[in-house]
Protein backbone atom coordinates (compact mmCIF):
# COMPACT_ATOMS: atom_id res chain seq x y z
CA UNK A 1 0.00 0.00 0.00
CA UNK A 2 1.06 3.44 -0.52
CA UNK A 3 2.67 5.99 1.83
CA UNK A 4 0.02 9.25 2.96
CA UNK A 5 2.65 11.29 0.62
CA UNK A 6 2.28 9.48 -2.31
CA UNK A 7 1.45 12.48 -5.85
CA UNK A 8 3.65 14.69 -3.77
CA UNK A 9 6.61 15.89 -4.83
CA UNK A 10 10.00 17.74 -3.07
CA UNK A 11 12.90 19.04 -4.47
CA UNK A 12 16.02 18.35 -1.55
CA UNK A 13 18.66 21.69 -1.83
CA UNK A 14 19.80 20.23 1.82
CA UNK A 15 23.15 18.41 2.78
CA UNK A 16 24.46 17.09 5.71
CA UNK A 17 22.10 15.85 8.94
CA UNK A 18 19.45 18.15 9.46
CA UNK A 19 17.54 18.60 5.99
CA UNK A 20 18.19 14.72 4.83
CA UNK A 21 17.01 13.35 8.10
CA UNK A 22 14.11 15.65 6.87
CA UNK A 23 13.30 14.70 2.84
CA UNK A 24 14.01 10.70 4.34
CA UNK A 25 10.90 11.00 6.67
CA UNK A 26 9.11 12.74 3.96
CA UNK A 27 10.29 10.08 1.16
CA UNK A 28 9.72 6.85 3.68
CA UNK A 29 6.41 8.44 3.97
CA UNK A 30 5.86 7.96 -0.53
CA UNK A 31 6.71 11.39 -1.61
CA UNK A 32 8.83 11.54 -4.29
CA UNK A 33 12.40 13.36 -3.00
CA UNK A 34 14.80 15.24 -6.01
CA UNK A 35 17.68 15.45 -4.07
CA UNK A 36 19.59 18.49 -6.07
CA UNK A 37 23.69 18.01 -5.46
CA UNK A 38 26.45 19.38 -6.46
CA UNK A 39 27.82 17.80 -9.85
CA UNK A 40 31.40 17.23 -8.58
CA UNK A 41 31.28 16.87 -4.70
CA UNK A 42 27.25 16.13 -3.91
CA UNK A 43 26.22 16.26 -0.60
CA UNK A 44 29.27 16.78 2.18
CA UNK A 45 28.81 13.37 3.88
CA UNK A 46 29.67 11.21 1.14
CA UNK A 47 33.08 12.50 1.91
CA UNK A 48 32.43 11.74 5.63
CA UNK A 49 34.44 8.80 7.14
CA UNK A 50 35.47 6.39 7.08
CA UNK A 51 33.23 3.83 7.04
CA UNK A 52 33.03 3.39 3.55
CA UNK A 53 31.19 0.72 2.04
CA UNK A 54 32.95 -0.05 -1.39
CA UNK A 55 33.46 3.77 -1.52
CA UNK A 56 29.83 4.87 -0.79
CA UNK A 57 29.59 6.86 2.58
CA UNK A 58 27.85 4.92 5.45
CA UNK A 59 26.77 8.32 6.93
CA UNK A 60 25.84 9.34 3.82
CA UNK A 61 23.67 5.92 3.10
CA UNK A 62 22.12 5.85 7.17
CA UNK A 63 19.70 8.97 6.29
CA UNK A 64 19.19 9.31 2.35
CA UNK A 65 16.97 5.96 1.32
CA UNK A 66 14.03 6.44 -1.27
CA UNK A 67 15.48 9.54 -2.85
CA UNK A 68 16.47 10.46 -6.34
CA UNK A 69 19.83 12.33 -7.26
CA UNK A 70 19.92 15.10 -9.37
CA UNK A 71 23.34 17.02 -10.09
CA UNK A 72 23.00 20.92 -10.77
CA UNK A 73 25.69 24.20 -9.83
CA UNK A 74 23.29 26.22 -8.31
CA UNK A 75 25.68 28.67 -8.97
CA UNK A 76 25.95 28.52 -12.95
CA UNK A 77 22.65 31.08 -14.46
CA UNK A 78 21.94 28.17 -16.55
CA UNK A 79 20.40 25.84 -13.02
CA UNK A 80 17.29 28.14 -12.97
CA UNK A 81 16.74 26.93 -16.64
CA UNK A 82 16.62 23.49 -15.52
CA UNK A 83 15.06 24.45 -12.63
CA UNK A 84 11.91 25.87 -13.45
CA UNK A 85 9.88 22.66 -14.67
CA UNK A 86 10.66 21.12 -11.43
CA UNK A 87 9.12 24.42 -9.38
CA UNK A 88 6.23 24.06 -11.44
CA UNK A 89 5.82 20.72 -10.43
CA UNK A 90 7.18 20.58 -6.85
CA UNK A 91 4.94 20.36 -3.92
CA UNK A 92 7.80 21.32 -1.70
CA UNK A 93 11.04 22.61 -1.49
CA UNK A 94 13.30 21.96 1.43
CA UNK A 95 16.58 23.75 2.17
CA UNK A 96 19.16 24.44 4.93
CA UNK A 97 22.15 26.53 3.91
CA UNK A 98 22.37 29.92 5.82
CA UNK A 99 20.02 32.27 5.52
CA UNK A 100 20.17 34.51 2.61
CA UNK A 101 22.06 31.96 0.49
CA UNK A 102 18.62 30.70 -1.57
CA UNK A 103 17.90 34.16 -2.27
CA UNK A 104 20.99 34.94 -4.38
CA UNK A 105 20.65 32.04 -6.06
CA UNK A 106 17.15 33.97 -6.85
CA UNK A 107 15.90 30.45 -5.24
CA UNK A 108 14.31 32.53 -2.03
CA UNK A 109 10.97 31.74 -0.56
CA UNK A 110 10.17 35.36 -1.57
CA UNK A 111 11.06 34.82 -4.91
CA UNK A 112 9.46 32.01 -5.74
CA UNK A 113 6.22 32.43 -4.09
CA UNK A 114 4.04 34.31 -6.33
CA UNK A 115 4.96 32.39 -9.26
CA UNK A 116 4.54 29.07 -7.35
CA UNK A 117 1.96 29.91 -4.77
CA UNK A 118 0.94 26.72 -3.79
CA UNK A 119 4.45 25.54 -3.07
CA UNK A 120 5.74 24.49 0.78
CA UNK A 121 9.42 26.31 1.39
CA UNK A 122 10.79 24.64 4.25
CA UNK A 123 13.83 26.30 5.44
CA UNK A 124 16.36 24.61 8.21
CA UNK A 125 18.98 26.89 10.18
CA UNK A 126 21.03 27.16 12.71
CA UNK A 127 18.94 30.19 14.63
CA UNK A 128 16.05 30.48 11.94
CA UNK A 129 14.85 33.13 9.49
CA UNK A 130 14.44 35.88 12.23
CA UNK A 131 15.97 37.41 15.03
CA UNK A 132 19.72 39.12 15.69
CA UNK A 133 21.32 35.54 14.91
CA UNK A 134 19.69 34.69 12.35
CA UNK A 135 23.21 34.81 10.22
CA UNK A 136 25.09 32.63 12.50
CA UNK A 137 26.03 28.93 10.86
CA UNK A 138 24.27 25.83 13.05
CA UNK A 139 26.27 23.33 13.42
CA UNK A 140 25.47 20.43 15.84
CA UNK A 141 27.36 20.41 18.33
CA UNK A 142 27.68 24.68 18.78
CA UNK A 143 23.53 24.01 19.24
CA UNK A 144 23.47 21.59 21.65
CA UNK A 145 25.99 23.72 23.99
CA UNK A 146 24.01 26.98 23.15
CA UNK A 147 20.50 25.14 23.26
CA UNK A 148 21.14 23.92 27.18
CA UNK A 149 21.67 20.66 26.29
CA UNK A 150 24.98 19.56 27.56
CA UNK A 151 24.89 21.66 30.58
CA UNK A 152 22.58 18.77 31.51
CA UNK A 153 24.48 16.03 29.75
CA UNK A 154 26.82 14.42 32.42
CA UNK A 155 27.81 14.00 35.93
CA UNK A 156 27.11 16.28 38.53
CA UNK A 157 31.15 16.52 39.03
CA UNK A 158 32.53 16.30 35.45
CA UNK A 159 32.34 18.41 32.17
CA UNK A 160 29.51 18.98 29.97
CA UNK A 161 28.63 15.79 27.04
CA UNK A 162 27.75 16.24 23.79
CA UNK A 163 24.94 13.25 23.07
CA UNK A 164 26.12 10.79 21.43
CA UNK A 165 24.30 11.03 18.33
CA UNK A 166 23.47 15.15 16.46
CA UNK A 167 20.22 15.16 18.36
CA UNK A 168 20.19 18.84 17.64
CA UNK A 169 20.14 18.07 13.70
CA UNK A 170 17.96 15.41 14.17
CA UNK A 171 14.96 16.91 16.26
CA UNK A 172 15.50 19.89 13.81
CA UNK A 173 14.85 17.46 10.58
CA UNK A 174 11.93 16.10 12.53
CA UNK A 175 10.02 19.46 13.51
CA UNK A 176 10.66 20.25 9.52
CA UNK A 177 8.96 17.10 8.18
CA UNK A 178 5.73 17.76 11.06
CA UNK A 179 6.04 21.47 9.36
CA UNK A 180 5.76 20.59 5.66
CA UNK A 181 2.76 17.77 6.81
CA UNK A 182 0.70 20.66 8.18
CA UNK A 183 1.43 23.38 5.71
CA UNK A 184 0.52 20.65 3.00
CA UNK A 185 -2.49 19.91 5.40
CA UNK A 186 -3.63 23.96 5.54
CA UNK A 187 -3.21 23.78 1.60
CA UNK A 188 -5.71 22.34 1.48
CA UNK A 189 -8.14 24.02 2.83
CA UNK A 190 -6.53 27.18 1.58
CA UNK A 191 -5.21 26.51 -1.52
CA UNK A 192 -2.08 28.25 -1.05
CA UNK A 193 1.41 27.03 0.45
CA UNK A 194 3.57 28.65 2.75
CA UNK A 195 6.89 29.25 4.34
CA UNK A 196 7.98 26.73 7.11
CA UNK A 197 10.57 28.20 9.28
CA UNK A 198 13.29 25.60 11.31
CA UNK A 199 15.86 26.95 13.55
CA UNK A 200 17.79 24.52 15.43
CA UNK A 201 18.21 26.87 18.39
CA UNK A 202 14.49 26.81 18.57
CA UNK A 203 14.06 22.88 17.97
CA UNK A 204 16.87 22.57 20.99
CA UNK A 205 15.67 24.79 23.57
CA UNK A 206 11.56 22.90 22.76
CA UNK A 207 13.39 19.33 24.00
CA UNK A 208 14.41 21.02 27.47
CA UNK A 209 10.21 20.83 28.48
CA UNK A 210 10.46 19.84 32.13
CA UNK A 211 13.91 20.70 33.01
CA UNK A 212 12.83 24.64 31.41
CA UNK A 213 9.63 24.00 33.91
CA UNK A 214 11.72 23.64 36.68
CA UNK A 215 13.95 26.63 35.68
CA UNK A 216 10.20 28.48 35.13
CA UNK A 217 9.04 27.75 38.70
CA UNK A 218 12.04 28.10 40.61
CA UNK A 219 14.51 30.70 39.42
CA UNK A 220 17.37 28.20 39.79
CA UNK A 221 18.84 26.35 36.81
CA UNK A 222 18.91 22.57 36.03
CA UNK A 223 22.31 21.02 36.61
CA UNK A 224 23.96 17.93 35.42
CA UNK A 225 23.15 15.29 37.48
CA UNK A 226 24.75 12.00 35.20
CA UNK A 227 21.87 9.42 34.67
CA UNK A 228 19.50 10.62 37.44
CA UNK A 229 16.27 12.11 37.10
CA UNK A 230 15.47 15.62 39.00
CA UNK A 231 12.17 14.45 39.43
CA UNK A 232 12.02 10.82 40.21
CA UNK A 233 13.46 8.42 42.46
CA UNK A 234 15.20 5.89 42.08
CA UNK A 235 14.90 6.66 37.88
CA UNK A 236 18.64 6.18 36.73
CA UNK A 237 21.38 3.81 36.07
CA UNK A 238 23.04 1.14 38.46
CA UNK A 239 25.94 -1.26 38.02
CA UNK A 240 25.03 -5.33 38.61
CA UNK A 241 27.82 -7.68 39.21
CA UNK A 242 28.55 -7.47 35.83
CA UNK A 243 27.35 -4.50 33.78
CA UNK A 244 25.21 -1.36 34.24
CA UNK A 245 21.30 -1.35 33.52
CA UNK A 246 18.35 1.24 34.32
CA UNK A 247 16.08 1.22 36.85
CA UNK A 248 12.42 3.67 36.20
CA UNK A 249 10.66 3.58 39.79
CA UNK A 250 7.72 5.85 38.73
CA UNK A 251 5.22 5.88 41.31
CA UNK A 252 5.07 4.51 44.95
CA UNK A 253 3.53 0.88 43.98
CA UNK A 254 6.55 0.56 41.62
CA UNK A 255 8.79 1.37 44.52
CA UNK A 256 7.19 -1.04 47.09
CA UNK A 257 7.50 -4.23 43.82
CA UNK A 258 10.86 -2.87 43.18
CA UNK A 259 11.85 -3.29 47.19
CA UNK A 260 10.07 -6.85 47.16
CA UNK A 261 12.06 -8.01 44.21
CA UNK A 262 15.40 -6.90 46.28
CA UNK A 263 14.10 -8.26 48.75
CA UNK A 264 14.03 -5.62 51.21
CA UNK A 265 10.56 -4.79 52.14
CA UNK A 266 11.67 -2.89 54.77
CA UNK A 267 13.35 -0.35 53.00
CA UNK A 268 9.45 0.01 51.26
CA UNK A 269 8.21 0.51 54.66
CA UNK A 270 10.90 3.18 56.03
CA UNK A 271 9.37 6.56 56.54
CA UNK A 272 12.31 7.76 54.55
CA UNK A 273 11.62 6.72 51.53
CA UNK A 274 7.51 5.80 51.35
CA UNK A 275 6.74 8.75 49.02
CA UNK A 276 8.53 10.10 45.66
CA UNK A 277 8.99 13.11 47.48
CA UNK A 278 10.36 11.72 50.57
CA UNK A 279 13.14 9.51 48.19
CA UNK A 280 14.10 12.50 46.29
CA UNK A 281 14.74 14.53 49.86
CA UNK A 282 16.72 11.60 50.82
CA UNK A 283 18.42 10.68 47.79
CA UNK A 284 22.08 10.82 49.20
CA UNK A 285 21.12 8.47 51.59
CA UNK A 286 18.87 5.54 49.63
CA UNK A 287 21.54 5.68 46.31
CA UNK A 288 24.02 4.00 48.34
CA UNK A 289 22.01 1.34 50.10
CA UNK A 290 20.65 0.81 46.49
CA UNK A 291 23.76 0.25 44.80
CA UNK A 292 25.33 -1.92 47.37
CA UNK A 293 22.68 -4.19 46.83
CA UNK A 294 22.07 -4.25 43.11
CA UNK A 295 25.61 -4.87 42.76
CA UNK A 296 25.07 -8.41 44.24
CA UNK A 297 23.63 -10.33 41.12
CA UNK A 298 24.03 -9.97 37.14
CA UNK A 299 21.96 -7.22 35.87
CA UNK A 300 20.70 -10.65 33.98
CA UNK A 301 19.14 -11.78 36.92
CA UNK A 302 17.59 -8.60 38.26
CA UNK A 303 16.03 -7.40 34.85
CA UNK A 304 14.29 -10.85 34.79
CA UNK A 305 12.88 -10.18 38.33
CA UNK A 306 11.86 -7.00 38.30
CA UNK A 307 10.28 -7.23 34.32
CA UNK A 308 8.11 -10.53 36.07
CA UNK A 309 7.13 -7.64 38.83
CA UNK A 310 5.97 -5.09 36.71
CA UNK A 311 9.00 -2.78 37.10
CA UNK A 312 10.56 -0.71 34.42
CA UNK A 313 13.69 -1.60 33.62
CA UNK A 314 16.44 -2.21 31.04
CA UNK A 315 20.02 -3.09 30.05
CA UNK A 316 22.49 -0.45 28.62
CA UNK A 317 23.01 -2.30 25.52
CA UNK A 318 25.81 -1.59 22.97
CA UNK A 319 24.62 -0.34 19.36
CA UNK A 320 25.52 -3.92 18.19
CA UNK A 321 23.17 -5.70 21.08
CA UNK A 322 20.42 -3.15 20.05
CA UNK A 323 20.56 -3.41 15.81
CA UNK A 324 20.18 -7.77 16.77
CA UNK A 325 17.15 -7.47 19.04
CA UNK A 326 14.64 -9.55 17.58
CA UNK A 327 12.33 -7.20 18.65
CA UNK A 328 13.57 -4.35 15.90
CA UNK A 329 13.62 -7.18 13.47
CA UNK A 330 9.95 -7.65 14.12
CA UNK A 331 9.07 -4.67 13.89
CA UNK A 332 10.68 -4.17 10.12
CA UNK A 333 13.32 -1.61 11.90
CA UNK A 334 16.35 -3.06 9.71
CA UNK A 335 15.79 -2.96 6.21
CA UNK A 336 18.11 -4.18 3.75
CA UNK A 337 18.61 -2.27 -0.30
CA UNK A 338 20.44 -2.83 -3.41
CA UNK A 339 22.60 0.23 -3.70
CA UNK A 340 23.91 0.87 -7.22
CA UNK A 341 27.32 0.89 -6.43
CA UNK A 342 27.76 -0.98 -2.53
CA UNK A 343 25.24 -3.58 -3.31
CA UNK A 344 23.60 -4.76 -0.37
CA UNK A 345 23.20 -2.09 2.37
CA UNK A 346 21.15 -2.39 5.74
CA UNK A 347 19.95 0.67 6.95
CA UNK A 348 16.89 1.24 9.70
CA UNK A 349 13.45 0.81 8.99
CA UNK A 350 10.20 3.51 9.14
CA UNK A 351 9.42 4.05 12.92
CA UNK A 352 5.99 5.28 11.78
CA UNK A 353 3.30 2.50 11.74
CA UNK A 354 0.37 3.87 9.68
CA UNK A 355 -2.21 1.15 9.83
CA UNK A 356 -3.84 2.12 6.37
CA UNK A 357 -1.50 4.07 4.81
CA UNK A 358 1.90 2.93 5.89
CA UNK A 359 5.63 4.03 5.14
CA UNK A 360 8.31 1.85 3.40
CA UNK A 361 12.17 1.66 2.78
CA UNK A 362 11.89 1.23 -1.09
CA UNK A 363 15.18 2.36 -2.29
CA UNK A 364 18.82 2.33 -1.83
CA UNK A 365 19.97 6.08 -1.14
CA UNK A 366 21.24 7.05 -4.69
CA UNK A 367 24.62 7.33 -6.28
CA UNK A 368 25.54 10.44 -7.09
CA UNK A 369 23.54 11.62 -10.16
CA UNK A 370 22.43 8.42 -10.89
CA UNK A 371 18.61 9.85 -11.89
CA UNK A 372 19.94 13.09 -13.05
CA UNK A 373 19.37 11.88 -17.07
CA UNK A 374 16.07 10.52 -16.39
CA UNK A 375 14.96 13.90 -14.50
CA UNK A 376 16.38 15.95 -17.02
CA UNK A 377 14.54 13.87 -19.85
CA UNK A 378 11.09 13.62 -17.97
CA UNK A 379 10.58 16.33 -15.59
CA UNK A 380 12.72 18.59 -17.42
CA UNK A 381 11.55 17.87 -20.58
CA UNK A 382 15.00 18.51 -22.04
CA UNK A 383 16.47 16.63 -25.18
CA UNK A 384 19.47 14.48 -25.53
CA UNK A 385 21.45 16.98 -26.79
CA UNK A 386 20.44 20.06 -24.73
CA UNK A 387 21.25 17.83 -21.77
CA UNK A 388 25.01 17.04 -23.45
CA UNK A 389 25.55 20.68 -23.85
CA UNK A 390 24.56 21.44 -19.91
CA UNK A 391 27.17 18.46 -19.15
CA UNK A 392 29.27 20.02 -20.96
CA UNK A 393 29.10 23.21 -19.61
CA UNK A 394 29.27 21.44 -16.13
CA UNK A 395 25.96 22.40 -15.68
CA UNK A 396 24.68 18.93 -14.35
Amino acid sequence: MSGPLQGFTVLDFTRVLSGPYCTMQLADMGARVIKVEHPVKGDDTRAWGPPFVHGESAYFLSINRNKESLTLDLKNPQAIRVLEPLLAKADVLVENFRPGTMSRLALGYEQLSDRFPRLVYCSISGFGQTGPRHREPGYDAVVQAEGGLMSITGSAEGEPFRLGVAISDIVSGMFAAQGVAFALLARERTGRGQSVDIGMLDATAALLTYQAGIYFATGTTPARMGNRHPTIVPYETFQAADGDFVVAVGNDEQWRRFCAVLRQEGLADDDRFTTNRLRLANYDTLRPMLGEILRSRTRAEWVVELKKAGVPCGSVRDVAEVLQDPQLDARGMIQQVEHAVAGAVRVTGVPIKLSDTPGAVRTAPPALGQHTQSILEADAGLLAHEIEELRAARVV
